[in-house]
This record gives structure tokens, C-alpha cells and sequence, in this order.
């Protein structure tokens, strides 16, 4: 018996060597070690011997058994391996080779001046308001005190889906939803996206975006809006900045105005970008009318507020230099790259 397992074992090796598969080694291994291999038939009979003959062929056979099994280990590992490499080789792949690199992608400019905005006012308690840009005729032009005769609600400004339904031409119709909906004190900005007829050139787009602002509280002046502005204009173009305010007139404000800045290109000395003015007018706003107030249900003998609008194109164009709109939509990574 033990001749029998010398040449077991002399007989795995031999055919070990030859294997040239996965599916050959397992063959071996069954043939061998499996429950019906030569190894363990000859470790069944085992129990027919003295027991001193017994223990040393078990010896033996355990042995032998041993050694299949490692060298099976080790066949397969080889197997394994090189079905791997003939697999990296028929893909193609070389997984040694370094991955591909992946540039991070960067905000959008109009992105980055609603963001920074938006922080200015957040730090001041201000919350975001939104509303949707299919707007009723009611929301964007009734209940802001726009007279059905205002030019701005002519189909030559509005893009009308029907006699009721337009996209929005301004952010102040989420003004209106934010009075119906909240009770003071309230306040909000809303940035968001408009639409007018106009035709693209350098300064103007059919898109554009806007952010408006609405505080309503008891005792609210006009004090507290050019405050609160002077102190956005600041945080925004730099504490040198100095503002200005000129009567203007908006159907949904009264008194109304319009907000100029110290150019902070030339420092008011007067440059191309503020046409020699040493200024430049970024905004209007004024004190909320009361027949906005009313239509938002709010007591006018007991609350007051203010308002006020800007648009994101232009302070944007200003704040870097910019001198064509169209640039915000052409998609050029080549121009947006340039706000990393």
C-alpha cells in the first residue's frame, strides 16, 4: 500500500505539470482527493489493519494527501494568474497605467453673484422666497398696482401663454405670494430667473435674473432701506463704496427710487465703465405701497415696508469687467473657467 501511494503521488505531479486549465487541476483534484479519489479509497480501508500498521500508513497517506493538496494550491494560483493576464491582455487594459484626470468643474458667474448676494442678505436675517416663473397676469402686474395701461404689460414686453398665464417679467410677483402667505414681520429675497421681449444685444437678453427684496415690520423707513442697501453695496464692491439715491417712480413703491454706487473701478473720478459719472446705477427700491400691502392683507395703519430689485446680469457685468451679457449664455468654458 504504500508503493500504491508513491505512486499516487508521483502520478499527481506528473499530471499537475501537464494541467494547462482551471478545469484540468479541478479534475486532478477530484480524481485524487474528491470523495471517491485514489487518496481517500485507500484511506477508507484503513480500518481493516492491525493498529500498529494502521498508524503508520495513515501516516503515509496523510502525508501524501498533504502534498496534492499544496501542490493543487499552488497550481490553481497559477492558473488563476494567468487566466488573469490573458483577460488584461484580450481587454486591452493596462491597470498599471496612471487614471484618467478629472478637472472639477466651476460655478457659473451669474451662480457666484445670486450666491454672494444672497449670503450678504442671509447674514442680515433675510430668508429665500421662490415662486414660479409661469406667473399670473394677477400676481405680475394686478396686485403690484400696475395699471392695465402700463406699458410693461404690453405683449411687445410680456411673453404671454395666454390672457391670464406670462412668464414672469420680474421677481417682485414673489413679493406678492410672500404677503399673502406669511404674516409680519417679514423678510425675504427672492433671486430668481425673468423673462422680457427683448432682442440680445451686448446689454440686454430675453433671460436675465433678478433678485428682489422685501422687508414689512411695524415702524419700517426709508432710513432703514438706504441702510440696508448702503450696507449690501459695501459687502458687495468694497467698504470705500459710497451710495446714492435718486427719485424714480415704480407702480408697487412710493416713495420710489433708484440706488447708485461709487464706481469701484475709477473710485468716482470718473472711467468708461461709469461714463465719466463716477457712478452707476445697480438698483431701484422704494417704500412698499400701500395698495400692494392691502392686497396682501396686510394692516397699513400698522405696518410698513420696503422693496427693492437688481438685476444679477448687471452687477455681475460690473463686478468683473464684463462688457457683453450674451458672454453668461454662449456655455465657452473658456470664459466661465476664468472663475475658478
Amino acid at each position: 500500500m504504500q508503493d500504491q501511494l508513491k505512486s499516487i503521488l508521483d502520478n499527481a505531479m506528473q499530471q499537475l505539470e501537464k494541467a494547462g486549465s482551471l478545469s484540468d487541476t479541478e479534475e486532478i483534484r477530484v480524481r485524487y482527493l474528491g470523495k471517491k479519489g485514489q487518496v481517500t479509497e485507500i484511506l477508507k480501508t484503513m480500518g481493516s489493519l492491525a493498529p500498529e500498521e494502521r498508524k503508520h500508513l495513515g501516516q503515509e497517506a496523510n502525508s501524501v494527501r498533504n502534498k496534492i493538496e499544496q501542490l493543487l494550491d499552488q497550481k490553481f494560483a497559477e492558473m488563476k494568474a494567468a487566466a488573469r493576464a490573458e483577460k488584461f491582455k484580450s481587454e486591452g487594459i493596462d491597470v498599471t497605467e496612471p487614471g484618467q484626470e478629472f478637472n472639477l468643474g466651476v460655478k457659473h458667474p451669474i451662480t457666484i453673484t445670486i450666491d454672494e448676494i444672497s449670503g450678504i442678505f442671509m447674514s442680515m436675517g433675510y430668508s429665500i422666497a421662490e415662486g414660479p416663473q409661469a406667473e399670473t397676469v394677477f400676481h405680475a402686474f394686478d396686485a403690484l398696482n400696475s395699471p392695465p395701461n402700463h406699458p410693461s404689460r404690453d405683449e411687445t414686453d410680456t411673453f404671454y401663454f395666454s390672457d391670464d398665464i406670462v412668464l414672469r417679467p420680474h421677481t417682485s410677483s414673489v413679493q406678492i405670494r410672500t404677503l399673502e402667505n406669511e404674516n409680519p414681520p417679514i423678510k425675504v429675497i427672492s433671486p430668481g430667473r425673468c423673462f422680457r421681449c427683448d432682442t440680445p444685444d451686448a446689454t440686454h437678453s430675453p433671460m436675465f435674473h433678478q433678485v428682489e427684496g422685501l422687508l414689512v415690520d411695524e415702524g419700517i423707513t426709508m432710513a432703514d432701506l438706504k441702510g440696508t442697501l448702503d450696507a449690501m453695496a459695501k459687502q458687495l464692491f468694497g467698504s470705500e463704496t459710497k451710495t446714492k439715491f435718486r427719485p424714480h417712480h415704480f407702480p408697487f413703491t412710493e416713495p420710489s427710487a433708484e440706488m447708485d454706487v461709487s464706481c469701484f473701478k475709477c473710485g468716482g473720478k470718473g472711467c468708461r465703465i461709469c461714463k465719466g459719472s463716477g457712478w452707476i446705477e445697480i438698483l431701484g427700491c422704494g417704500m412698499v405701497h400701500p395698495n400692494v400691502l392691502k392686497v396682501g392683507g396686510i394692516d397699513t395703519e400698522k405696518y410698513t415696508g420696503f422693496a427693492f430689485g437688481m438685476g444679477v446680469e448687471r452687477i455681475a457685468l460690473l463686478k468683473y469687467g464684463i462688457d457683453d451679457i450674451r458672454l453668461f449664455y454662449e456655455n465657452d468654458m473658456r470664459f466661465i473657467n476664468q472663475f475658478k
